[in-house]
């Protein structure tokens, strides 16, 4: 199944695209495509894989990607199991500064945005306290015609790069998008493999079998495309997964429920491996979560 790179649908008569989609899930592919991409998630939540790293995402986020980026806004399981009432929402718009805009961003007044996206090639994820302000201007790119498209497109432009110095990539620098076809065909299927697993007892063997790699082969090629070993990668989706579960109000005092839900075959591994990654234990975790919920509400 070829999933890398994937092919946007230009109009002749557009240079800079915008999609409202309203679906059971995102698309659940890992891919790439040629265009930047910006993302506001209306409704759903779920895990951005961006490059070798990985984001949690909830209604009201909103994220720059980079050209070439392979990216998946993996939604949880939740919404794989039929629930006609869980379903995702977002509006993207999208753009290539190297093809039909390239004579745009060589002019010298552009010369600033041509210097934003080379150094912040990956794409960063959008401050909460702007998101709301960048929505607004999503919603005025998709819903313009004709030369407003462009110019609302510069508008929203503009912000990005007002917020840029705010801001932290979504991956590493030293990260390398040029993935041939075929590497990157691979690496989606072994990461669509990690993340359909997770939350079962699955070990280097299995992977490596899903991936037709022995499993020294399978180590030495997911760390070069990835920079992580398999186990961390694996404990760092386990854990994102364990931090949206203890805070999301469903038994939230229930750590070790949460913890063997989330892959894990024992509380003592779970809390060591959350320490590790998070800083703190769960507990803790959930304590600083309802303290910074509770002052929000006293400041509403």
């Amino acid at each position: 199944m070829k999933v890398l790179p994937f092919t946007l649908l230009v109009p002749d008569d557009k240079s800079v695209i915008s999609e409202h989609i309203e679906l059971p899930y995102f698309y659940q592919y890992l891919h790439r495509h040629d265009e930047w991409q910006i993302t506001w998630v209306q409704r759903g939540e779920g895990t951005l894989i961006a490059g070798n790293n990985m984001h949690s995402f909830r209604p009201g986020d909103l994220f720059l990607i980079g050209a070439n980026l392979p990216h998946l806004f993996k939604s949880n399981p939740e919404y794989f199991v039929g629930d006609e009432r869980k379903s995702i929402r977002a509006c993207s718009v999208y753009f290539n500064p190297s093809g039909i805009l390239e004579g745009l961003f060589n002019l010298p007044e552009l010369k600033t945005a041509s210097a934003f996206l080379k150094n912040n090639r990956h794409g960063f994820k959008v401050p909460e306290k702007h998101s709301k302000h960048l929505a607004g201007k999503i919603l005025e790119v998709h819903q313009a015609t004709g030369t407003d498209v462009l110019f609302n497109f510069l508008r929203l432009f503009e912000v990005l790069q007002s917020i840029a110095e705010e801001t932290e990539a979504l991956c590493p620098d030293f990260y390398s998008s040029n993935l041939s076809e075929h590497e990157g065909m691979r690496l989606s299927n072994i990461i669509n493999f990690i993340m359909r697993n997770y939350n079962n007892q699955i070990d280097l063997e299995d992977v490596a079998n899903a991936a037709y790699m022995t499993p020294q082969a399978f180590c030495r090629y997911f760390k070069k495309h990835t920079g992580h070993t398999f186990i961390t990668f694996l404990n760092e989706v386990r854990i994102n997964d364990a931090c949206k579960s203890l805070v999301s109000g469903d038994k939230p005092d229930c750590i070790s429920g949460i913890a063997y839900k989330a892959g894990f075959n024992s509380i003592t591994n779970f809390n060591r491996v959350f320490k590790s990654i998070i800083g703190q234990s769960p507990r803790a975790y959930i304590d600083a979560y309802n303290n910074v919920s509770r002052v929000n509400r006293l400041a509403v």
